[in-house]
C-alpha cells in the first residue's frame, strides 16, 4: 500500500484494559497501561493530520467501552475513565468494530481506502475460537484484502499470547478466512521500537 492509501482510510483502535496492563515490565519503568496512553496519543496526532474526524478508540477487559471521533485532546480523557482490570474478552469488541465497518459499509460510509483495526493486548483472550470465528467471518464479508486490515500488538511477553496472535497471522485462511486480514507484531519484532512507533508504522502501513 502506497503513501495514498492512508490519507483516506478509518483508523480504529482497541485497547485492553485487562488488570495485567497495570504491570510494569521494567523496574521502576512505566506500567503498560502509560505506554499505551502516550502511544495512542501519538497515533491520535498522526491521524488527525490525515482525518480531522479523530479516531473510534475501543478499551476493553470482560466489557468494552467505545469513544468516537477521538481526536489527540480527547485521549487523557479515555484513560482517567478507565483503569486495568478484569478479564481478556477480546472476541466481543472485536465482533462490536468489525460489525460497525461493515454496518457501515453496507451503508457507504466508510472511507475510499477501507478501515484499519490496531489491537494492542497483552494477553491471551479468554475465548480463542470466538476470536478467530468473529476475524474469518469479517473476512468473508469484504471484496479486497486491503479494505480491512486488523493489526494485533502484543506488549509484554506472555508466550501462551504471541503463540495465539502469531496463529491468527498465519492459520486463519486455513482455517476458512476469505482474506489474511490479520498482522500480528510481537516483542520480538519490535526490536528496539518503541509501542509508539510500531503503532504509526501500522497506520503508515
Amino acid at each position: 500500500m502506497g503513501g495514498s492509501v492512508v490519507e483516506d482510510r478509518d483508523y480504529t483502535l482497541i485497547i485492553d484494559k485487562s488488570g495485567s496492563m497495570s504491570t510494569q515490565d521494567q523496574l521502576g519503568g512505566k506500567s503498560r497501561w502509560d505506554t499505551v496512553q502516550e502511544s495512542t496519543l501519538a497515533v491520535a496526532r498522526k491521524c488527525e493530520q490525515l482525518d480531522p474526524d479523530g479516531i473510534t478508540v475501543y478499551v476493553f477487559s470482560s466489557r468494552f467501552k467505545r469513544y468516537d471521533n477521538v481526536t489527540s485532546d480527547k485521549v487523557s480523557q479515555v484513560f482517567q475513565e478507565n483503569d486495568p482490570m478484569g478479564r481478556t474478552d477480546l472476541a466481543g469488541v472485536l465482533k462490536d468494530a468489525t460489525d460497525d465497518y461493515l454496518r457501515r459499509k453496507t451503508a457507504g460510509e466508510t472511507k475510499a481506502n477501507g478501515e484499519t483495526i490496531l489491537v494492542v493486548t497483552d494477553g491471551e483472550p479468554d475465548d480463542r475460537k470466538a476470536v478467530m470465528k468473529v476475524i474469518i467471518e469479517a473476512s468473508r464479508q469484504i471484496d479486497t484484502d486491503e479494505e480491512l486490515a486488523i493489526s494485533l500488538i502484543q506488549v509484554g511477553k506472555d508466550a501462551l499470547a504471541t503463540r495465539f496472535l502469531k496463529a491468527l497471522d498465519d492459520d486463519l485462511q486455513g482455517a476458512g478466512a476469505k482474506f489474511d486480514i490479520v498482522d500480528t507484531v510481537t516483542l520480538e519484532d519490535m526490536e528496539n521500537m518503541t509501542l509508539a512507533e510500531v503503532l504509526l508504522n501500522a497506520v503508515k502501513d
